[in-house]
């Protein structure tokens, strides 16, 4: 038994340095592709925010861990099929064809995969998938959208008469700001999903009596979400940057607020939404602002069907794997 904890605690934490390593594109997207900072300078601004996030609640953790699937069918194999599959899926998708895919919704896809192949459908919690998972999944990157352009458009017509260098150093400073604060939302929500998974595998095994997150568990969670995202993931990075609209300072400033915006108040409540959904409507959003055809549609659609088909994949994939690993237990 507690081989099999230890699997997963690893593997637990290998997912979380993964999204780490990915979501750094989406913080630092936009002060990339503006110029704003160097490469190195975007990643470490991300990593402190990362890190600063720990101080921010648990509400996404308890969802994660208590509102998917049955804490009774949390078992080590379970998890183990669960992060399995996801991980799997999100490095073919994500690494291999740059599609900036969510880690929330393939581990979300995967813990359904996981418990339906160990103890059926009766596990799925389908009314708390459908309210915190579903709804914010599909509504979050329209609102985040919503948001950005009419923050683009307030800062174009406040601003028009400016000469446009002039108010872009400003913006530049700004968008510094906004893209910390980005940071640290992005981090509040993608460790805690990793603590969720710790913890409840913790409370299946007995060594916690209720779902009350370990200090260790909680540190251990954004060291290596923190870790992965200093690495960083250049290949996502330059499609969130250069391959959906080409970005100025003010729309990475628009971005950045309108997406942390977004992510804190949906921590607060526990919505397990994705940090790539939210950047991508944000940055959509914005190259709105200037005109329609300045959105590369046709990126816009892969991602869109990346999406689309994440979380089902995943739970594919950790069915098969739960049925692999039954084989050998």
């Amino acid at each position: 038994m507690f081989i099999l904890l230890f699997i997963a605690i690893i593997l637990a934490l290998i997912f979380s340095f993964w999204t780490g390593f990915t979501d750094a594109a989406y913080a630092i997207s936009t002060v990339i592709g503006t110029r704003t900072l160097k490469p190195i300078q975007a990643v470490a601004l991300s990593t402190i925010g990362n890190l600063i996030g720990m101080m921010f609640g648990s509400a996404v953790a308890i969802t994660i861990g208590k509102g998917i699937i049955s804490e009774t069918a949390a078992s080590g194999e379970v998890i183990i099929a669960a992060l399995a599959g996801a991980l799997i899926f999100d490095i073919i998708s994500s690494w291999i064809y740059s599609l900036p895919i969510s880690e929330t919704h393939v581990l979300i896809g995967g813990l359904i995969g996981g418990g339906v192949a160990a103890h059926g459908w009766e596990v799925v919690k389908f009314q708390g998938i459908i309210n915190k998972v579903i709804i914010p999944m599909i509504f979050s990157p329209f609102i985040a959208m919503g948001i950005t352009f009419l923050i683009g458009v307030f800062v174009i017509r406040m601003f028009r008469k400016v000469i446009a260098n002039k108010i872009n150093k400003y913006f530049k400073r700004l968008e510094i700001v906004s893209a910390l604060f980005f940071s640290i939302t992005d981090g509040t929500n993608d460790a805690q999903k990793i603590m969720g998974i710790m913890t409840v595998l913790l409370l299946y095994y007995g060594y916690i009596s209720e779902f009350v997150i370990p200090l260790w568990v909680i540190i251990a969670s954004y060291i290596t979400l923190s870790l992965g995202t200093f690495l960083g993931g250049w290949k996502i990075v330059k499609t969130m940057a250069t391959k959906i609209t080409k970005l100025k300072p003010y729309q990475g400033f628009s971005v950045g607020v309108g997406s942390s915006a977004i992510l804190g108040v949906t921590a607060i409540f526990g919505l397990p939404v994705s940090s790539t959904h939210v950047a991508n409507g944000s940055i959509m959003g914005v190259g709105l602002c200037r005109r329609k055809k300045a959105v590369k549609w046709g990126t816009t659609r892969k991602i869109v069907w990346a999406w689309i088909i994440s979380m089902p994949l995943a739970a594919v994939f950790s069915f098969i794997i739960y049925n692999l690993i039954v084989l050998f237990v």
